[in-house]
């Protein structure tokens, strides 16, 4: 299965699940979506109501929401006829709401995440090494080919992040590709971001390339291991990084603590 963008979209206007804090959870799910360029730069959201009944929140919550991404500077908004709510998707707006939201969450909550990422990332892999068609594994290569041509930390970070939700697609399986994009939507602000202590692109490239070699040669079990393998790597640097961000004071207008691009994706 060929997994289109506008798929994707429609994981993005999903409803919520029930609970507290709808505002905040509206907030990461449009912020992550415009991080991994699900939503991209002067797209127009839906009006406010169509986009309240999608999360299945009151739209007094939904203009919360709206408020606090206008004030992060990912969202404007125009009044009158031709108005609406369109996407900002700036570099800098970006990695502090990336910062912001490693600040607040635990170590605990990324290991777990990292758990449940493994679990999906890597079932993915094995189950695309048994069922990918020759065409879909090589749309992987491309996708690493581009992944390895790209500059900058934003251009790397959506391709890997397309090439990981391609995996779960040549897993011919739709809800374990709806679980990976729930996966990079939880984990797409923490993931992002730019600094000039970044994981080594080129090694990315060639342990993506290696699970991708894998998956050619039906090797289920070794695609899944080193999925897994990347996975635990990259866990670990976001807990390093989520340490050093609550530890000192933070540093504003500059990222010469190596966050967050040094967690890789």
């Amino acid at each position: 299965m060929r997994l289109p963008a506008g798929d994707a979209k429609h994981a993005v206007f999903a409803p919520l699940d029930d609970g507290a804090m709808r505002s905040a959870a509206v907030v990461r799910r449009l912020g992550s979506a415009i991080a991994l360029g699900i939503l991209v730069d002067g797209e127009q959201l839906p009006a406010e109501a169509q986009l309240a009944a999608s999360f299945n929140v009151s739209t007094v919550t939904l203009r919360d929401a709206l408020s606090d991404l206008r004030s992060r500077g990912l969202v404007r908004t125009r009044r009158g006829r031709g108005g609406g709510s369109f996407v900002r998707a700036a570099q800098d707006a970006l990695t502090e709401l990336s910062r912001g939201r490693l600040r607040e969450i635990s170590s605990t909550d990324l290991r777990e995440l990292g758990d449940l990422r493994g679990a999906v990332s890597g079932t993915a892999a094995r189950l695309a090494a048994e069922r990918a068609t020759g065409a879909e594994i090589g749309r992987l290569g491309e996708t690493l080919d581009r992944l390895a041509r790209a500059e900058g930390g934003t251009a790397r970070r959506r391709i890997e992040s397309r090439y990981l939700i391609d995996v779960a697609a040549a897993a011919q399986s739709v809800r374990l590709t709806m679980q990976e994009i729930e996966v990079q939507f939880e984990l797409g602000q923490v993931l992002w971001g730019a600094g000039p202590a970044e994981a080594d692109p080129a090694a990315t490239v060639q342990g993506h390339r290696r699970v991708v070699e894998a998956i050619a040669r039906r090797d289920g079990g070794l695609a899944r291991a080193l999925t897994e393998e990347h996975v635990a790597v990259v866990t670990a640097r976001l807990v390093d990084a989520h340490v050093r961000l609550t530890r000192r004071p933070a540093v504003t207008g500059g990222h010469d603590d190596g966050y967050p691009e040094a967690a890789g994706s």
